[in-house]
C-alpha cells in the first residue's frame, strides 16, 4: 500500500480518490511514497528514498524544487487546466477593472456616507472614475496553454479583438485555441499592436521579468496590462516607472508586493484566481488522479519535469525507468531482459529535454537480479517494477 502525505489541506474529494485507489493517506509520514500538496514550500526539505512523486494541486511549481526532483527521479505533477475556469472569470474582471476605476470609484462611494447631498455628490463625482470599454479593443494574450486559450475565446465573445503568443505551444493546447486569435510573430508585434495584455505563462529562470522597461517601452501609451500567473513574470520597479510616466495606464495583478500596494494604477487581488470552491475540488481530484495513476501503473500524465507517457497494462510485469535522454538506453534495457529469456509485451519510451523515461510491459515476472541489472546501467535515475 502506497503511503500519501499531505503537507497543505486538500479538498475531501482529492482525498477520497486516494482511499477509493487504495492509497493510505499518514500525515505524520517520514518517508511517504507520494506528496500531495498546494502552496506548502519544499525547497528547504529532506526527500526520503521512498519518495516517488509529487502533486500540485494547483498549475504553478514554484514551491518545489523542480531541478532537484529531476535529478532524483521524482515526478511532479501539476493540474493545468483545473483551475482554468476560476481564472478565467478573474480574467473577465480583471479586463473590466483595468478599463473602469471600479474599485476606487466603489471607495469613494463608500466615503460618502453620512452626506445628506450623496446623490448630487455622486452626480458630480463620477467623472473622475470614467474608462473606456474593452469591446472592440486588442487584447494581448502571452501563453495560450490550458488557461491562455480560454481567456482568449472568451474575450472574442465579449467582443474584442485577440492578438496571442506562445513559443511553447504544445500540439494538444493548440487544439483549444480560438480560430479568430491571430498568431503573433514575436512579442515586440503583439506589445505594438495591444490595448491591453495579459501574461498567462510559468514563471522561471527564462521568463523572470518577461515584462521589464524594454518590454514597456515597446508598448502603446496607455496600455492596460493583466498579471494572474505569477507575479515574477512582471518587473515591479519597471511597472511603477510605466504607470508614473503613463504607458501603464493601469496594472492588475493577483499577486500584491511590498512595491506595489497602495500605489496609483495598482489593483491587487492577494492571489485569489483559484480560490473558488469548485476549482480547490478539481484540482484536488486531478492531483489525485495523476499521483495515484503513477504509483500505480506508472503512466505520467501532466508532469512537469518529466515525459508524458500513458500505456494500457499488459503481461505479468511493468518495467518503468527514468534515465538520462542518451543513445542507445532502451538497446540496454532490451538485452538485458532477453538474455533472461523475458518476453516483451509492449513498450514506450518518451523523452523530454535531458531525460527521458521508459516503459516496458513483460510476459513473465522480473526476478531480484534482472532488477540490479538495470539499476546499475549509466545513466539510470530510477527503476521501478509494478
Amino acid at each position: 500500500m502506497y503511503e500519501i502525505k499531505t503537507m497543505n489541506n486538500i479538498a475531501r474529494q482529492g482525498l477520497n480518490v486516494l482511499s477509493a485507489k487504495g492509497m493510505m493517506i499518514d500525515n505524520e509520514a517520514a518517508d511517504p511514497d507520494g506528496l500531495l500538496i498546494r502552496s506548502a514550500k519544499l525547497h528547504d526539505m529532506e526527500f526520503g528514498d521512498k519518495l516517488l512523486a509529487i502533486a500540485r494541486a494547483g498549475v504553478g511549481t514554484d514551491n518545489v524544487p523542480v531541478d532537484r526532483c529531476t535529478e532524483k527521479g521524482i515526478v511532479v505533477f501539476n493540474t493545468a487546466g483545473a483551475n482554468a475556469q476560476a481564472v478565467v472569470e478573474l480574467a473577465v474582471c480583471s479586463l473590466v477593472l483595468a478599463s473602469r476605476d471600479l474599485m476606487e470609484g466603489a471607495i469613494w462611494a463608500k466615503s460618502l456616507a453620512g452626506r445628506d447631498d450623496v446623490e448630487a455628490a455622486v452626480e458630480a463625482g463620477k467623472k473622475a472614475f470614467v474608462g473606456p470599454e474593452i469591446r472592440g479593443k486588442t487584447l494581448g494574450v502571452i501563453g495560450l496553454g490550458a488557461i491562455g486559450a480560454r481567456i482568449a475565446k472568451t474575450a472574442i465573445n465579449l467582443g474584442m479583438e485577440v492578438m496571442g503568443y506562445d513559443p511553447y505551444l504544445s500540439v494538444e493546447a493548440a487544439w483549444h485555441i480560438h480560430s479568430d486569435v491571430r498568431q503573433a510573430e514575436d512579442l515586440a508585434s503583439l506589445y505594438r499592436a495591444c490595448d491591453y495584455i495579459l501574461i498567462q505563462i510559468h514563471h522561471n529562470e527564462k521568463t523572470h521579468h518577461t515584462l521589464n522597461a524594454e518590454a514597456f517601452a515597446q508598448m502603446k501609451d496607455g496600455v492596460r496590462v493583466i498579471n494572474l500567473a505569477r507575479g515574477g513574470l512582471v518587473d515591479d520597479d519597471a511597472m511603477l516607472a510605466a504607470l508614473a510616466s503613463g504607458k501603464v495606464a493601469r496594472y492588475v495583478t493577483d499577486f500584491p508586493s511590498n512595491k506595489l500596494v497602495g500605489k496609483k494604477g495598482v489593483v491587487a487581488f492577494p492571489h485569489l484566481g483559484a480560490s473558488t470552491p469548485e476549482s480547490e475540488e478539481k484540482c484536488a481530484v486531478m492531483a489525485a488522479q495523476e499521483l495515484a495513476d503513477y504509483l500505480q501503473n506508472g503512466n505520467i500524465r501532466n508532469s512537469v519535469n518529466m515525459p508524458a507517457l500513458s500505456l494500457e497494462r499488459a503481461g505479468e510485469a511493468r518495467l518503468c525507468a527514468i534515465h538520462d535522454n542518451v543513445p542507445r538506453m532502451l538497446n540496454s534495457f532490451l538485452d538485458i531482459i532477453g538474455s533472461e529469456n523475458i518476453n516483451v509485451e509492449h513498450m514506450q519510451n518518451r523523452a523530454r529535454g535531458q531525460v527521458a523515461y521508459t516503459v516496458i510491459d513483460l510476459g513473465s515476472p522480473i526476478t531480484p537480479a534482472l532488477l540490479e541489472r538495470i539499476q546499475k546501467v549509466p545513466h539510470v535515475r530510477r527503476v521501478r517494477v509494478l
